[in-house]
């Protein structure tokens, strides 16, 4: 048993892919390239939004915090898993492990809420029209902003601060990057409470956002339903389009991640892959799906890619 007088600093081991001779390299280069393309695309989309004055609207202001959080995602695990193909170490500090943990908690917990704000003003500005500057006003915009990550800040500390009540009594982690499950699988004491309140956390996460998406979409459905003119419905139905399969994707992937750990014939390589997926995913389709599907961001794109170009 690992004496807890270590503290809060010994070194953990994390439990490596098989990768047969001769694929490091190659893995690594796939590695590094998906992870330059997510950063590209994400950054591009931030870009966009801060320098392009026709998009310095609330929508915009909103949709500001998806690819943020998508690259608080994607560079929080892959980086470190890559480095340890390299380097072949597969071990992290303490400290270290449980910040990484906490940050791909706070993205997956950041795009249930994102895609909820995004979903509530959307509601606002095809039900209610003729009211919609006066209620997305600048400071409901950053009211909104706030409470998207300010609620995902405070489950997420409620989660990890009831770690501090367990002594720690192993040193492998079951998996190639740290997460909740996984560090509560080091203690030696009754994890109960901390997996009532991690499911309870998990619950209120899903119920906001699905709630909240379901009504405005409903609301934007019978609303779109009920227009006359066919450019205006097509119109108001596209810039949902976007939203809703971005929320499709997370949900399919993050299904996808917890069967393949309720099924015991599945490898343990297969479960580290699905779980990476989660936090790859998105973060390498929410910017292209929603740059494909919202027009004002694809026109921009490409006027700033003309003048470039013609320059």
């Amino acid at each position: 048993m690992e004496n807890q007088s270590l503290g809060f600093s010994y070194q953990l081991t994390l439990d490596p892919f098989v990768i047969p001779p001769g694929g490091k390299y190659p893995v690594f280069l796939f590695g590094v390239a998906v992870y330059l393309f997510g950063m590209f695309c994400n950054l591009t989309l931030l870009l966009l939004i801060i320098l392009k004055k026709n998009l310095h609207k609330p929508m915009y202001f909103i949709l500001f915090s998806l690819p943020l959080n998508d690259l608080i995602g994607i560079t929080t695990m892959l980086p470190k898993i890559l480095s340890d193909i390299v380097t072949e170490t597969h071990s992290v500090y303490y400290p270290l492990c449980v910040l990484q943990a906490f940050l791909l908690h706070m993205y997956g917990g950041g795009i249930l809420f994102i895609l909820a704000a995004m979903s509530f003003d959307r509601y606002v500005a095809i039900c209610m029209p003729l009211r919609y500057s006066s209620v997305m006003t600048q400071r409901m915009v950053v009211f909104i902003i706030c409470l998207v990550w300010g609620l995902d800040f405070v489950l997420i500390v409620s989660l990890f601060s009831l770690q501090t009540r367990l002594s720690r009594c192993r040193s492998v982690i079951m998996n190639v990057f740290c997460d909740n499950p996984s560090l509560l699988k080091l203690t030696c004491g009754n994890t109960s409470v901390n997996n009532i309140i991690g499911l309870f956390n998990t619950a209120i996460m899903q119920a906001v956002s699905v709630s909240i998406q379901a009504y405005s979409y409903v609301k934007i459905l019978i609303t779109c339903m009920g227009k006359r003119k066919f450019d205006a419905r097509t119109k108001a139905v596209n810039t949902c389009v976007a939203q809703l399969v971005i929320l499709i994707i997370f949900e399919i992937v993050g299904t996808f991640t917890i069967l393949s750990h309720r099924f015991k014939n599945v490898s343990a390589d297969l479960q580290k892959i699905m779980g990476m997926l989660i936090f790859l995913v998105p973060p390498l389709l929410n910017p292209i799906v929603y740059g494909l599907y919202t027009n004002e961001i694809r026109k921009t794109l490409l006027n700033f890619l003309t003048n470039k170009i013609s320059v």
